[in-house]
């Protein structure tokens, strides 16, 4: 046998240490060389390979350093600059030395690193991703001067529970002359415009989006155009000089950002209008439904006549609130000022007061609970691989135990072994971060390319200050997560109990951890995929609503007719139906009709009135919604008529004298009746009663998910609306058709534009591409985290496998079969995740009701989805728990017997 304490003195000699101290120490390390010799004698290992194992296990030069920096310490220092010097020195020294044995053991074991690596990089990754998203859309302040002082406004009407509403033209102008906690008060009115490229006659025109908007409006958003100026109080009057100012990408990208633009004409709607300012980069307008940069013109609003009376309600109205003016503060205001307008105003004004949130919220309060929802799920998955991390971290440590309690025995105090087993962890975390960042980089990336469009602010995503440090944060975090207990479960042991003990005997300590984390693993697999099957079943039974009308085979391009140029409704009515009667010529074509506004895009109401039934005074009028169509629009767009008929060429274009209804108005007040033939008027007193010719099929006006509403088609000369959307049913592919027709609009009219070319079927994909965003991440998060789960639990089964190697052979060498292994390690797995499944169970029960305005016909505790997912973890687990069970069954008893 060697002599391990003349080999420990020549690997000292270099320290010169004091000879008692030498001789403590030569004790300890022979004592574990020994230990190890033993063991790989036991193993069949000849001497001189048992003295090379031994002899190879312990890091001499990191024993060199350790003792080297404790006996130093044990030198009392000359002077308090010395001491100074000393513990600074030995502290920079010690972290660096830190550093070097963490990177050159995880250099060591490329296996371990790689996965933990990877798992890290995967958690950190997804999370930095979707924070981005959320730090984008959510926390970051809109992109104008002290937005949280802009609020929106509406009117709110006492018919459905304080219905919100645009504001009438009139209300709106009193409001601004009569309040006294806005800075600015701004009304605003979206449409589309056709910009021509020429002043000349039948030059080719383009549609673009714009606005009209009131004279403080920039005011209001705290931005002013960056070359010329914003109108002037006289541009916004009746009558006032026509002008429009242009955002910055129109300017560069068809006016190739030549500044003498300023002061010339463009031609816009067939009318000539002077260029006076130039908005700067990225200004974004602040839309009916999300901020974006596809608002490219701005004209006074005023130049349109005011309405009669106190108008309809269209406005949309911005405010900015005083300094130290709060929303309910100006609320009442408003509302006070909504109460004299009452008494001054009650056929109009009855029981109308106003509805005001900030702006902020306004855009984001239906997105906030599905992000934060996909944000929660994405930190469930960063959870699970930081068990999965602890768990490889207590294996490994575990084999290194004998290491730690020499290191221990030497003189390194608890808080030593601490720091150096937290040091590792961070290096993992170091570089699976930086693995996280490029997988965040891409994933924003995706995500902003196919995420949809109805999200404000996704495309300004990105890995900002705010986002680098979130990952910095939550790195740091998950170092200390899955490094602390670890490195504390092991830096406690008792030194000499682990050297005495033996290489069979260690690991003990941490399998009551490994299997809390592998049952916390599984609880929150649990959770998310239930959450996830709760999505995929709401998103399942949206596909299968029933939309109202035929996507398939459905073509729909938008048109403008300027009121300029076609003031009254007759010439209107007589350009669209040419139109639609070149269109029907074409190849493919089989019907061609047109509405103001199709399904799934909002409603538009109005009030009537049904014959024979007075409206009792002081109460209001009955509202529908109501869309304004041409003949063919219910083949066209694929309704069916379920009673009566659809509109004449001459009902439709020239004489209004019927009205077609939709079946929810019919059922709800001719619940026993034909409506056929019964008569409704939506005008005043003196307008005139309207037969009922047709009942329609219902469609679905406001998304999938609303109810369908009172509602009736009015013929289109009826209303003249100037913005339609033509609709062609085609036997061919929709858009294949699409360059023909916007060529045979264009022989009807020169200069008309052609926007919004889409199919039926991508409008109906539009509708659902929020909720199917939200459902595709967060069953990828599921499936990652399920993943991960039945990773953790395979490696826990595997690690007791081998550690229980000698009890597996020695109850097969006493007649155990494979079947009575197979039993006791899957059964090992079992109990666990049966634990992790009724936690999962539990949580989802409780949490998943926070989802329940994100589901679509499905309970938040539907039970079938809450069976199907435990089936399917159980299933996972069996199959993690399988593999090294199946191992354990070829174990040779003989080979095991021999080495003990």
């Amino acid at each position: 046998m060697s002599n391990w304490k003349h080999i420990v003195r020549e690997r000292l000699a270099v320290l010169r240490l004091p000879p008692v101290r030498e001789i403590e120490i030569v004790e300890e390390i022979a004592l574990h060389l020994e230990a190890i010799y033993d063991d790989a004698r036991a193993d069949g290992l000849s001497e001189i390979e048992a003295e090379a194992r031994a002899v190879q296990s312990y890091d001499w030069r990191l024993l060199e350093c350790e003792l080297s920096r404790v006996e130093r310490q044990w030198q009392p220092p000359a002077t308090t600059l010395e001491w100074l010097e000393r513990k600074g020195g030995m502290r920079m020294e010690s972290c660096w030395q830190d550093l070097r044995f963490g990177a050159r053991m995880l250099v060591k074991q490329p296996g371990f690193t790689l996965i933990a690596v990877i798992t890290l990089a995967l958690g950190i990754g997804a999370t930095t991703a979707i924070f981005s998203v959320v730090n984008a859309v959510l926390l970051r302040p809109l992109p104008f001067a002290q937005s949280e002082r802009i609020v929106r406004l509406w009117e709110s009407l006492p018919q459905g529970n304080g219905l919100r509403v645009a504001v009438r033209y009139a209300n709106f102008q009193d409001w601004r002359q009569q309040n006294q906690a806005f800075t600015h008060l701004a009304a605003y009115r979206e449409d589309g415009f056709n910009l021509q490229t020429g002043l000349q006659t039948g030059a080719e025109a383009r549609r673009l989006e714009g606005a009209r908007v009131t004279v403080d409006f920039f005011n209001v958003l705290g931005v002013q155009p960056a070359q010329g100026r914003a109108f002037s109080t006289q541009e916004d009057a009746p009558g006032g000089e026509r002008v429009v100012i242009l955002s910055h990408a129109l300017w560069q990208q068809s006016f190739g950002g030549n500044a003498q633009w300023l002061g010339r004409q463009l031609k816009v709607d067939g009318q000539n209008y002077t260029v006076v300012g130039i908005m700067p980069p990225g200004f974004s307008f602040p839309g009916y439904g999300y901020i974006n940069e596809e608002t490219h013109l701005w004209f006074p609003y005023a130049l349109e006549a005011p309405p009669t009376g106190r108008g309809p309600h269209f406005l949309r109205v911005l405010g900015r609130l005083k300094t130290g003016a709060t929303v309910e503060h100006a609320r009442t205001e408003l509302d006070t000022i909504a109460q004299r307008l009452e008494q001054s105003y009650p056929d109009t004004n009855k029981g109308s007061r106003v509805f005001m949130i900030p702006l902020h919220e306004f855009f984001n309060d239906e997105l906030q609970r599905p992000l934060y929802v996909l944000l929660s799920a994405v930190l469930f998955v960063l959870m699970i691989a930081c068990a999965n991390v602890a768990n490889l971290l207590l294996a490994r440590n575990a084999a290194r135990e004998r290491e730690l309690a020499v290191r221990a025995a030497l003189g390194a105090g608890r808080g030593r072994l601490v720091r150096q087993l937290l040091t590792e962890s961070l290096l993992l975390v170091a570089v699976g971060g930086a693995g996280g960042l490029l997988l965040a980089s891409w994933g924003v990336t995706l995500l902003t390319k196919f995420g949809p469009r109805d999200i404000p602010r996704l495309q300004e995503a990105t890995l900002d200050a705010r986002v680098l440090g979130f990952t910095l944060v939550v790195s740091v975090l998950t170092a200390l997560i899955f490094g602390l207990a670890p490195a504390w479960q092991r830096a406690g042991l008792d030194p000499n109990a682990a050297l005495k003990a033996g290489a069979r005997a260690m690991g003990g300590a941490g399998q009551r951890l490994r299997k809390s984390l592998i049952v916390a693993e599984v609880a929150l697999a649990m959770l998310l995929l239930i959450g996830a099957g709760l999505m995929l079943k709401s998103f399942v039974a949206l596909q299968q609503v029933a939309p109202g009308f035929d996507a398939q085979g459905g073509l729909t391009m938008e048109i403008n007719l300027p009121p300029e140029k076609y003031a009254k409704p007759e010439q209107r009515a007589a350009l669209l139906e040419q139109m639609l009667t070149r269109l029907r010529t074409l190849p493919g074509v089989t019907f061609a009709g047109a509405t103001h506004r199709l399904p799934l895009r909002g409603n538009s109401a109005m009030g009537f009135e049904i014959e024979g039934r007075p409206i009792a005074e002081g109460q209001p009028r009955l509202r529908a919604n109501y869309r304004a169509i041409t003949p063919e629009y219910f083949r066209a767009l694929g309704t069916p008529l379920i009673a009566g008929r659809t509109y004449t060429d001459e009902e439709a274009w020239r004489k209004p004298t019927a009205i077609i209804v939709n079946q929810t108005l019919a059922r709800r007040h001719w619940p026993n009746e034909n409506p056929i033939g019964k008569r409704l008027r939506t005008g005043g007193n003196n307008s005139p009663w309207l037969e009922i010719i047709g009942v329609a099929a219902d469609a679905k006006e406001n998304g999938l998910t609303a109810e369908v509403s009172d509602g009736f088609y009015v013929a289109y000369v009826a209303s003249a609306a100037p913005a339609m959307t033509l609709v062609l049913r085609t036997d061919t592919d929709p858009l294949s058709l699409a360059a023909a027709a916007t060529a045979e609009i264009r022989r009807v009219d020169s200069e008309q534009a052609v926007s919004g070319i889409n199919t039926l079927s991508g409008l109906l994909n539009e509708t659902t591409a929020q909720p199917r965003f939200n459902t595709v991440l967060l069953a990828l998060f599921a499936l990652l985290a399920l993943l991960l789960a039945a990773i953790g639990i395979y490696g826990v089964i595997a690690y007791a496998v081998a550690q229980r190697t000698q009890e597996i052979g020695l109850r097969m060498a006493l007649g155990a079969q494979a079947r009575d292994v197979l039993r006791l390690v899957i059964g090992q797995g079992m109990k666990l995740a049966l634990f992790g499944i009724v936690l999962g169970l539990g949580g989802a029960w409780a949490l998943t009701r926070l989802m329940r305005t994100l589901l679509f016909n499905v309970s938040p505790t539907d039970w079938l989805t809450f069976a199907g997912i435990s089936a399917l973890v159980t299933l996972t687990v069996l199959l993690a728990c399988w593999i090294p069970a199946r191992r354990a069954t070829r174990v040779d008893p003989l080979i095991v017997l021999r080495s003990e």
